[in-house]
Order: C-alpha cells, then structure tokens, then sequence
C-alpha cells in the first residue's frame, strides 16, 4: 500500500493529477477542489498527497487528499453502500471537506445531494450512518481548525510573515463552543463560528487568548 506520495506537480486535469516522484509519474484521482489547488500551486510545485489504493482484480488507482482528515472522512464516506471511490471523491467535489463534515453533522441532505450520482436517499442513509462517526473522529480535528491548527493541540503561535500573529489556546476554543452550544447553536455553527473568527484575528494580528474574547467575536457569524 502506498500512503502517500512526496513529489512534484507534473500535470493537472479533471478528476486527477500527476505527481513527479525521483522520476516515476503517479496519477492520482482527486476532488474538484483538489484539482484546483495543485493547479494554482502550478507544475514543479512540490507536495505532500495522502493516499488511498484502490485494489480490484481488474484495475489498481489511486486515489490523493491534501491532509490525513480528508484521507479518513473519504475512507469513512466509501463505507456507505451504493458511495464507492468515485462517489467518495464526489461529494467531496461539492465544496470542501470542511463543509462535507458540517454537511453530515448538521443533516443537510440537500447539500450532500448536490454531488453526482448521489440521491436524496443515498444522502439520508450517509447522514444516518456517519454522523455519530463524524463527529466523534473530528471534534478534535474541528477545534484544532477553529484554533488555527488542525491536528495541534495546546497553543500556538501564528506568525505571520511581519513578525506578528494571534495566540488561539484549543481550550478556550473548547470552552467557545460549549458556550454557544448551550445558548441553543448546533455545535457545527459554533465550530465553524470560532473557525471563521479565529482567521479574522489571524489576519488583523488581534490576539484571542481568553473564552471570553473568543465567543465575542464568534457571535458576529451567527
């Protein structure tokens, strides 16, 4: 099995793309919206794409994500009868992974259903089947977001490129959304809430050490 591969954009195109390893090419299917990062990284660009094999006596393909968290949703996703590889990597063409998890965890079928080959009834059955999975295996992963740092946990220290950033402590981010969550949000609207002000205290270098500044700004997305 191949987990992932460390190479260069070779070439791009629709529903996949090539990745230069020490001289062999890797085509490797990916959703639209990876297609469209590896297009703006442009070719010589060098990458990290996690991967899945898919194994049949017919036919071995690839298949690539950008971070393990979209690696493991579409691994969840292809455990739904009638959602196979394709279907995994269609509904996560719909809009991105993030939103594909608030999708699942907030029961919005129709959004699920937007993807190619997937019906109302298909996106019920998804939502019944993985949305206790979803939010079990990304609460932590979904804060680690909302501070800023997928996968982290503790504090970190944004910098940017002037010297300057925002502090976002994962507790208090935690806390947050408890918070809101008991003023009657889903935890999904808290989450992408915290997630949507902590990028705006990234770029204006405001610091968000405390619950209590966190749910001041986290209340204007919602």
């Amino acid at each position: 099995m191949i987990a992932f591969l460390r190479g260069f954009v070779a070439s791009v195109y629709d529903g996949a793309a090539v990745i230069d390893v020490n001289g062999i090419g890797y085509e490797v299917r990916v959703s639209g919206e990876t297609v469209q990062r590896l297009a703006a990284a442009g070719r010589d660009t060098e990458v990290l794409v996690y991967t899945y094999t898919y194994l049949r006596e017919d036919q071995i393909a690839l298949y690539g994500f950008m971070s393990r968290e979209d690696l493991e949703l579409f691994k969840l996703l292809i455990t739904v009868s009638g959602i196979g590889p394709k279907g995994g990597l269609a509904l996560l063409s719909v809009g991105t992974a993030d939103d594909l998890r608030f999708a699942i965890m907030t029961g919005d079928s129709k959004m699920i259903a937007r993807a190619p080959g997937v019906g109302k009834k298909t996106a019920e059955r998804l939502i019944l089947e993985l949305r206790d999975k979803v939010a079990g295996m990304h609460d932590d992963a979904m804060l680690a977001i909302a501070a800023g740092a997928a996968g982290s946990s503790g504090w970190d220290s944004l910098a940017a490129a002037g010297g300057s950033g925002a502090a976002v402590n994962t507790d208090a981010a935690s806390e947050a959304v408890e918070a809101l969550s008991a003023l009657g949000y889903s935890r999904a609207e808290a989450t992408k809430a915290v997630r949507a002000a902590r990028e705006d205290a990234q770029k204006a270098g405001t610091d968000l050490s405390d619950t209590e500044s966190i749910l001041k700004a986290a209340l204007r997305y919602l």
